[in-house]
C-alpha cells in the first residue's frame, strides 16, 4: 500500500517552503509602494495549509519508497501550481482561472510562454513572484527540498531519482542531500553572478535579479515586453548566452569544472554534442541571417548565436524574429524545439544523451545486421550503455512523438491551424517558450481558448517532468498493493 501519511507530511513542508518563498515578492511590492495584500494573504495561505499538513503526521509515518517518490513529485507540482496561481487570483491582474493556471504553470515548468499582453504594466511583486515560479522550478523545488529534508528528519533518494531531469547517473557525493546542497550552491552562484553582470550592463538591479532567475532556470519570463530586445547591448546579450549554456549543461559537470576534474567534462559525449553542435548551427544560420538582413557579420552571428542557444536550452529569452528570414530558417528553428539541453540540466527538451544513445545505437545497429554474430556495445562517456537504458530512450522517445501528436490533434480540433498548433504543442511538452506559426517569438498564447490553454498546461507538465513520472500514475499496476 502507498503511505500517504508520509506523502502529506511532504506535501505539507512544501506548501510551507512556497509560502516562505512568497515573502520575498511581497516585500518588493511593499518597496515599491505597491499593495502587498493580495502575496501576503497568498503566503499566509500556503504557510498555514502547510503547517496543518506537516504536523498532522508524525515522524513515524514517513516510509517513502520509489512508488511514493513519483506520486509526490507529480503531486507537489499539483500543490506549487494550485498554491501558486493565488496571487494572481487575488490581484484580479490575471482575470481568469485558465489564465492564471497557464501562467503559472509556465512559470514552474520554466516554459516561459505567457499570456500576458502588457507586462510592463503588471505590479513589479508579481512580476518578481512570476519570476521566482521560474527560479523554483529551474533545478526543481525537490532538489531543493532533499537538501533541507535532513533537516526535518526526512529522506529523500526517491524524490531525486522521479525528479532528475534525464538519464544521467553522475554523482558529485555518495549522499544525495550533499548532491542536492552543492547542485544548489553552484545554481544560487551563477544565480548571483549572472545578475551582477546585468547590472553592470545596464540593467535595473530589479530587472537584472528578475532575468537571472529566468536565465538560470532557463525559463524566459522577461520584465519588458520585447524580452531582451528591449536593452539592445552586444554586453547583455553575450552574458545571457554564456549563463543560458551553462544552465543548459549538466550541472554535475560544472560542478566538475569548479573542483579542478577537467578530464570529465573533455570526455563526456552529451557535453561534446551540446557545445559543438550549438556551435555548428549558429554558424550555419547566421549565413541566410547575414544575407536576408542589413546586419553585419558580427550581428549576424550574435543573433543566430542568440537565438540558437536560447531555443535549444529551452530558455525562450528573443532579440530577433527569426521567422522573418524565411521557412527554412524558421522550419530549422522549429526542429530545434525538440533538441533540449543536457541531462542533469534546468533545460527542457528530449536532451542530448538522448539523442546520443539514439544515433550512436541506430548506426551501430547497420554494423549488427552485417556480423549478427558480432557483440556491439554501445559506449558512451566511456562506459557500456546497457539494453534496459537503450529500451528505455527508446520507449521515451517513442511516447514523447505520441504526446506531440495527440497534443497537436487536441489543439487542432479546438479549432487552431496546423502551424499554431504543432508550435503550441512543441514548446510547451519541450518548456521552450516561442515556438512558430501564431507563438512566435513575438507573440504570447493570450489568444488560446480557455479550454485550449489547461490542455497546454497538462503538457507543459507531462514535459516539464519528463512523461513517465506523470503517465505512470494512470498505470493500473502502479496502485496494486504489494
Amino acid at each position: 500500500m502507498l503511505h500517504f501519511k508520509a506523502i502529506g507530511k511532504i506535501m505539507g513542508a512544501l506548501l510551507f517552503l512556497i509560502g516562505v518563498l512568497m515573502l520575498p515578492a511581497a516585500a518588493i511590492s511593499w518597496i515599491y509602494q505597491e499593495d502587498s495584500n493580495p502575496i501576503m494573504i497568498s503566503a499566509a495561505i500556503s504557510l498555514f495549509i502547510g503547517m496543518v499538513f506537516f504536523f498532522s503526521f508524525s515522524k513515524q509515518d514517513q516510509l517513502i519508497r520509489k512508488r511514493e517518490g513519483y506520486l509526490i513529485v507529480a503531486l507537489s507540482w499539483v500543490f506549487m501550481t494550485v498554491f501558486g496561481m493565488i496571487p494572481f487570483i487575488i490581484s484580479e491582474e490575471v482575470t481568469t482561472t485558465a489564465d492564471a493556471l497557464f501562467e503559472t504553470v509556465s512559470g514552474f515548468t520554466t516554459t516561459g510562454a505567457t499570456i500576458l499582453t502588457d507586462i510592463e504594466a503588471m505590479p513589479k511583486g508579481l512580476l518578481f513572484w512570476r519570476s521566482m515560479t521560474h527560479w523554483i522550478g529551474g533545478l526543481g523545488i525537490i532538489v531543493l527540498t532533499v537538501a533541507i529534508f535532513p533537516l526535518l528528519g526526512i529522506g529523500g533518494i526517491e524524490l531525486f531519482v522521479a525528479e532528475s531531469p534525464g538519464p544521467t547517473s553522475d554523482k558529485v557525493h555518495p549522499r544525495i542531500s550533499e548532491t542536492a546542497k552543492r547542485l544548489w550552491y553552484i545554481y544560487v552562484g551563477l544565480t548571483v553572478a549572472c545578475a551582477l553582470l546585468f547590472w553592470a550592463g545596464g540593467m535595473t538591479f530589479f530587472d537584472a535579479v528578475n532575468h537571472s532567475f529566468a536565465t538560470l532556470a532557463t525559463g524566459g519570463f522577461s520584465t519588458k515586453n520585447a524580452s531582451l530586445a528591449y536593452y539592445d547591448s552586444a554586453f547583455i546579450e553575450y552574458v545571457a548566452v554564456f549563463f543560458m549554456f551553462l544552465a543548459g549543461a549538466n550541472f554535475t559537470l560544472i560542478y566538475f569544472g569548479l573542483v579542478g576534474k577537467f578530464k570529465r567534462i573533455i570526455t563526456n559525449d552529451e557535453f561534446k554534442a551540446y557545445s559543438i553542435g550549438l556551435l555548428i548551427i549558429s554558424v550555419g544560420l547566421a549565413v541566410p541571417i547575414y544575407l536576408q538582413s542589413d546586419y553585419g557579420l558580427e550581428l549576424a552571428f550574435r543573433k543566430s548565436l542568440f537565438q540558437v542557444v536560447s531555443v535549444v536550452t529551452t530558455t525562450g529569452f528573443i532579440t530577433d524574429d527569426y521567422t522573418q528570414y524565411g521557412s527554412g530558417v524558421t522550419f530549422v528553428f522549429f526542429m530545434l524545439l525538440f533538441l533540449g539541453g543536457c541531462a542533469g540540466s534546468t533545460a527542457g527538451g528530449i536532451k542530448f544523451v538522448r539523442h546520443t544513445v539514439f544515433l550512436k545505437n541506430s548506426w551501430l545497429e547497420f554494423k549488427r545486421i552485417v556480423h549478427p554474430r558480432a557483440i556491439v556495445p554501445l559506449i558512451i562517456n566511456g562506459q557500456m550503455v546497457t539494453g534496459r537504458i537503450i529500451n528505455n530512450i527508446m520507449n521515451f522517445l517513442l511516447i514523447y512523438l505520441l504526446t506531440f501528436v495527440v497534443g497537436s490533434l487536441i489543439i487542432s480540433m479546438l479549432g487552431y491551424d496546423l502551424a499554431t498548433s504543432l508550435g503550441a504543442v512543441a514548446t510547451c511538452l519541450d518548456n521552450a517558450g516561442p515556438a512558430i506559426g501564431l507563438v512566435g517569438p513575438v507573440n504570447n498564447f493570450a489568444f488560446f481558448s480557455p479550454e485550449a490553454k489547461v490542455v497546454l498546461s497538462v503538457i507543459m507538465l507531462l514535459g516539464r517532468l519528463e512523461l513517465f513520472t506523470i503517465l505512470i500514475l494512470f498505470t493500473p499496476f502502479f496502485w496494486r498493493a504489494n
